[in-house]
């Protein structure tokens, strides 16, 4: 497969993947900040910019995170890399760019999606067609990567969407976790309290995980189970142990032209694998959770980029 095919695949997964996120993100934020009783009801948005990693250039033209700038910024602002709409019309060139290396129904999804935003990037935004929205985003997407699975030959072009989608909700997810238990940690007092409580809930609201929660440990929300199950626990399909299942496998049934080049981002991803699947959550929180997402973090967007110079060039 072609370098410049294989990149415009990789992204087109990666941008489909954020704008899900990013929706998620927003409905949560939103109910969150309706159940916060105390006076720091803009804290929840503020959380939200930093868990979508866009603190720099937001607060490079906003001086506070309240509600209507935090929506408009993450949902519809065109100079933000990461909103919504951006997310879409970056896919959708993409997309375009390859057309012929997509199934109709994988380009119907997103050329349909691109062509139906502007019924709600025109349209003044009230709370109920926000709800939609966002609620609209995540069914598009759902239904992007729903007809990939179900119609794309399972070669090179397929393998590539697969890492950019899995490479993607590895990163959302690592940084969710840092957001609630270092960024946006609750003061002594709150710990194991109601907002505390919530705010655990609403991670795993963000990345539906509620039921699975419940199947898995029956019982009340604990943080230490919320990281268990969001890190570790590879039956959950956007745990990062899953997600690097995913990454390890795809990566490893495409055929390299430059085997020695692509051989670092394999040994990368395995290696990032191999602790995830053999790693003890105990230990993980005893040694600091925020470092091992940071790290993680870190080692993710490393592979991104190995995985850029060992094929997509």
């Amino acid at each position: 497969m072609l370098a410049r095919t294989a990149e415009n695949l990789f992204w087109l997964s990666r941008y489909m993947e954020r704008a899900d996120y990013v929706a998620r993100l927003l409905q949560v934020t939103g109910q969150m900040n309706a159940v916060r009783v105390d006076s720091d009801r803009n804290s929840e948005w503020e959380s939200a910019i930093v868990a979508a990693g866009g603190s720099d250039s937001y607060y490079a033209r906003h001086t506070e995170a309240d509600e209507p700038s935090v929506i408009q910024f993450l949902a519809f602002d065109a100079d933000n890399p990461s909103s919504i709409v951006n997310c879409i019309e970056v896919a959708r060139r993409n997309a375009r760019a390859v057309r012929t290396a997509l199934t109709a129904d994988m380009w119907e999804a997103v050329n349909t999606t691109w062509q139906e935003l502007s019924t709600y990037r025109n349209t003044p935004m009230t709370e109920d067609l926000l709800s939609e929205f966002l609620e609209w985003v995540k069914s598009r997407v759902g239904l992007f990567h729903g007809v990939c699975s179900n119609a794309m030959l399972r070669r090179d072009g397929f393998h590539f969407v697969r890492v950019g989608q899995y490479l993607e909700r590895a990163d959302n997810t690592a940084r969710l976790l840092d957001v609630k238990y270092h960024v946006r940690l609750p003061s002594v007092s709150d710990v194991g309290g109601v907002i505390d409580y919530y705010q655990w809930l609403a991670i795993l609201r963000v990345v539906g995980a509620r039921r699975a929660y419940r199947v898995m440990f029956k019982g009340p929300v604990e943080p230490a189970h919320v990281a268990e199950l969001l890190i570790m626990r590879g039956e959950f399909p956007r745990s990062l142990a899953f997600c690097y299942n995913q990454i390890t496998q795809h990566l490893d049934l495409i055929e390299d032209q430059d085997p020695q080049r692509a051989a670092e981002a394999k040994r990368q991803a395995h290696a990032i694998y191999t602790n995830l699947r053999y790693g003890q959550i105990d230990d993980v929180i005893n040694n600091g959770l925020h470092e091992y997402l940071t790290d993680l973090i870190v080692r993710t967007e490393a592979l991104g980029s190995q995985i850029s110079e060992g094929h997509l060039f």
